[in-house]
């Protein structure tokens, strides 16, 4: 099972009271303070765990809090600190704060975990009082009073999953996304003849050259008004958000150009209507299941395509291997550009 959204709430632990207490000892008869600080709360982290592929398990317990400190003791002896609760979820998970009165996509956005081992403090702990030791001065000797620990943060959490994945393979419902997938990667998606058989995003591995290997998301099949919800709408369009490079599909089996266009223009348009960073990502264009046609076919369609669009369209066939490596090749050329690109704009 898939799941890509939970919410959950965090409290992380209170911090312990400072001590009151006084020294009481033989022959010492006007003994000084000697009260111990509270110990400081345990905070609550999130942190990214590759093993992990969906939000089940986390959204699974609705509450999570992390151990308060304990007070302090007599004898200048501090509390125990609280222990923090570490909450593993999977890598590509968009962390925000609920706020009230608005929608949860639309909470406080408090981090981003995108590598393995990345922490977010999501609570922090209370911090531990402290004790009548800590008040003593030459004026004041005898101090009869402590501080008490701070209260621990409660937070209502949204968590959304977003894959990670270099190239995104779009198009609308059987345009031959999960069949692409499964025999470039070692991915098993569910393939059949009818529409929206992949109902959750897949991701597959395909090895490029002895030394490269690019990640693919493969994403259920959109349709007109998907960034409005209609089909399996905006809930996989994020999913796509973090690729480097798109893969557009269009099916061979439309019945002529006027349709391939009339297919590219539908899925662009939601990318774009979705997201404006969508529609700016380097994408590659291709005409799949071109085995349906005669070689001569084939390369009539896409060029009469490639005249109405101004775009270079690749030729591809799963069944049979053709046009694969082509489209690999390219991608990969695109993903690393993509990543130049992006380490230039950090200035690494």
């Amino acid at each position: 099972m898939f799941l890509d959204e939970a919410v959950i709430h965090v409290r992380s632990g209170d911090g312990g009271n400072g001590c009151v207490s006084f020294r009481r000892e033989k022959f010492v008869p006007k003994g000084g303070p000697d009260g111990g600080d509270g110990g400081h709360g345990g905070s609550v982290f999130l942190r990214g765990d590759e093993s992990l592929s969906t939000l089940l398990d986390v959204g699974r317990r609705k509450s999570y809090r992390s151990e308060s400190g304990r007070p302090g003791m007599g004898n200048n002896r501090s509390g125990r600190r609280g222990r923090d609760l570490i909450v593993g979820v999977p890598v590509g998970t968009t962390v925000r704060e609920i706020v009230t009165g608005a929608p949860p996509r639309e909470g406080r956005l408090l981090g981003d975990i995108v590598e393995h081992g990345m922490k977010l403090v999501v609570a922090r702990g209370g911090r531990g009082g402290k004790g009548n030791k800590a008040f003593a001065s030459s004026v004041r000797r005898v101090p009869r009073f402590a501080q008490k620990g701070e209260p621990g943060e409660s937070r209502q959490l949204y968590l959304e999953l977003r894959l990670l994945a270099d190239v995104g393979l779009v198009g609308l419902p059987n345009s031959g996304k999960s069949t692409l997938l499964s025999k470039v990667s070692a991915a098993t998606p569910k393939i059949a003849d009818y529409p929206f058989t992949t109902l959750q995003p897949n991701l597959g591995i395909a090895e490029i050259g002895e030394y490269s290997r690019l990640v693919i998301a493969d994403i259920p099949g959109l349709i007109e008004g998907a960034h409005q919800g209609q089909g399996l709408g905006i809930e996989f369009l994020r999913h796509i958000e973090r690729t480097k490079v798109l893969v557009h599909l269009l099916s061979a089996e439309a019945k002529d150009a006027g349709e391939l266009e009339s297919q590219y223009r539908v899925v662009e348009s939601e990318l774009a209507s979705y997201s404006s960073a969508l529609a700016g990502k380097p994408r590659i264009l291709a005409l799949s299941k071109i085995d349906i046609l005669t070689p001569e076919a084939a390369l009539e369609s896409a060029a009469e395509i490639e005249g109405r669009l101004g775009l270079r369209v690749l030729r591809i066939s799963a069944a049979t291997g053709e046009g694969l490596s082509a489209l690999l090749g390219e991608a990969d050329r695109l993903v690393r550009a993509s990543d130049a690109e992006a380490a230039a704009g950090s200035g690494r």
